[in-house]
């Protein structure tokens, strides 16, 4: 991939990215893992796919005398904690998340996981398993490095942000090449909203994403990104003010300059879409809410004096 930067970087105040071997147009270059800590013990965030060569990668890029004594995982995707447990054997770390897979979920995506979407999501690692649950605003210590833990739900439940000072690594949640992939039931655009919408309260200086460069004017991006789903949510209400409509023509009315072969991604984050505002009261579906329902418009009532 043109401008692939180099396997390991260090990004400076007790920060090295290794990236994993796993370009894509889901990936951008790769999974980024970063190391952290001053000490002789250090802190891995996400550990990538199952690839041998990448860990022994991860491994050089430590200091002699520095081993991994804590690996956190931002969220239980295949190119973030498939690794975990190669990784948390070879070094004797343990691995802290929030927990399974489907753990996090809303109320609605919960209900909506027991049916039909159970196999909603992409590149779900159902089989993760976490050593040492961490719960919102926990700190991980470990000899010269800490990390403050924040549940941020919408690309996935179990989704972690981690700070570091005025540093935030922010998963998949927030990055700087593309918006996130919002898919039921793994995915939540009202949770997505919510989420980046606290980590502006912190006042971050850098966000460190789970794929692509770091992004050094956090508050803006984020404003970005929360402006596009603004504008995404405005379009799905236009077309079903105009008629009703299932999931596959509402997406294909509104990604107009998409390929075709890319519609069924973007059809994953309509349909979030469509959840909150059933959720919201704005739209309605028949016969039940599902992939393969028709949308409409739900227009208030008029108060009556």
């Amino acid at each position: 991939m043109r401008d692939r930067p180099q396997v390991i970087t260090a990004l400076g105040h007790g920060v090295v990215r290794i990236l994993a071997p796993n370009p894509s147009p889901m990936t951008h270059w790769g999974t980024n893992c970063y190391l952290l800590g001053t000490g002789a013990e250090r802190i891995l965030i996400d550990a990538g796919p199952r690839d041998r060569a990448y860990h022994e990668a991860v491994l050089s890029a430590l200091p002699k005398g520095a081993r991994i004594a804590a690996i956190a995982i931002t969220h239980a995707h295949l190119d973030h904690s498939a690794g975990a447990k190669d990784l948390a054997h070879a070094t004797g770390a343990p691995v802290y998340a929030f927990g399974t897979a489907d753990a996090g979920r809303s109320r609605v995506m919960a209900h909506l996981a027991k049916g039909e979407l159970a196999q909603g999501g992409e590149g779900v690692d159902a089989a993760f398993t976490p050593d040492i649950i961490v719960e919102d605003g926990e700190t991980i210590r470990v000899d010269g490095a800490q990390i403050t833990a924040l549940h941020t739900p919408g690309h996935m439940g179990n989704h972690l942000a981690f700070v570091w000072g005025e540093t935030c690594f922010t998963g998949d949640l927030v990055m700087g090449w593309s918006s996130s992939l919002i898919s039921p039931p793994d995915g939540d655009a009202r949770a997505y909203r919510d989420s980046c919408e606290r980590l502006l309260q912190f006042g971050f200086t850098r966000f460190l994403p789970g794929h692509g460069a770091p992004i050094d004017a956090p508050a803006e991006r984020i404003a970005e990104l929360l402006a596009h789903r603004a504008h995404r949510e405005a379009q799905i209400l236009a077309q079903l003010t105009i008629r009703p409509l299932d999931l596959t023509a509402l997406t294909a009315a509104i990604y107009t300059d998409l390929p075709a072969q890319a519609l069924p991604y973007a059809a994953r984050n309509t349909f979030a879409h469509l959840i909150d505002l059933v959720e919201q009261k704005k739209v309605a579906c028949t016969p039940k809410l599902s992939e393969t329902a028709v949308f409409s418009r739900q227009i208030p009532e008029a108060k009556s004096f």
